[in-house]
């Protein structure tokens, strides 16, 4: 079976195109009829859907897996086991699965930029969730141990209240671009113009 496309995608680190690709090539394949499901990269289509917050279509190809699969190959069991605590908003429980299994070279770069990003999307979430909040509850959020994510937020400019040793959360500045669309302008003012006369 051809997985270059697959291969391709990883390579060029595209993984937001990832869950896409497999599933064109899973309906492509099944719709010419080949066996497919012995040589399948299942790890690597359910992190897909993970990459792009698709719970509910790696839920499903969870459920297409045959069971002779889910218990040969580890790796896509550790896989699901972060699904479900992605599922269950196991905040700290997906660092855990994340970091609880020794990936193959064909996973560790997925793996890992959805760590990143899952990391990132936590921190975004305890921006704009909490004004201050304890450095052991910033910890779990974003995997890390409270030394390295004490360190993270610093740099991200909050600050550390030494008497109650919370994090004080940093607001980023919201900024909104408002560009004047001169064609706009005119059609508003012949509306207008219009509606006067």
């Amino acid at each position: 079976m051809d997985f270059s496309s697959v291969r391709a995608t990883l390579d060029s680190k595209s993984y937001d195109k990832l869950a896409d690709v497999c599933d064109n090539l899973m309906l492509q394949v099944a719709a010419d009829g080949i066996a497919y499901q012995d040589d399948w990269p299942y790890a690597i289509h359910l992190l897909a859907h993970f990459y792009v917050h698709d719970i509910n279509s790696a839920r499903f190809l969870w459920k297409s897996i045959p069971s002779s699969i889910k218990e040969s190959q580890p790796e896509v069991t550790a896989v699901w086991k972060i699904c479900q605590k992605l599922w269950l908003r196991d905040y700290g429980g997906v660092h855990e699965a994340i970091r609880g299994f020794d990936w193959s070279q064909d996973v560790q770069g997925l793996v890992a930029a959805f760590s990143e990003l899952y990391t990132k999307e936590m921190f975004q979430l305890l921006l704009s969730a909490y004004s201050t909040i304890s450095i052991k509850d910033t910890a779990l959020f974003l995997g890390m141990n409270e030394d390295d994510a004490t360190n993270y937020v610093l740099q991200q400019g909050w600050t550390v209240d030494p008497a109650s040793q919370m994090l004080i959360v940093k607001k980023q500045p919201v900024v909104t671009e408002q560009k004047l669309d001169h064609s706009k302008l005119q059609r508003l003012t012949e509306y207008v113009f219009h509606l006067e006369h």
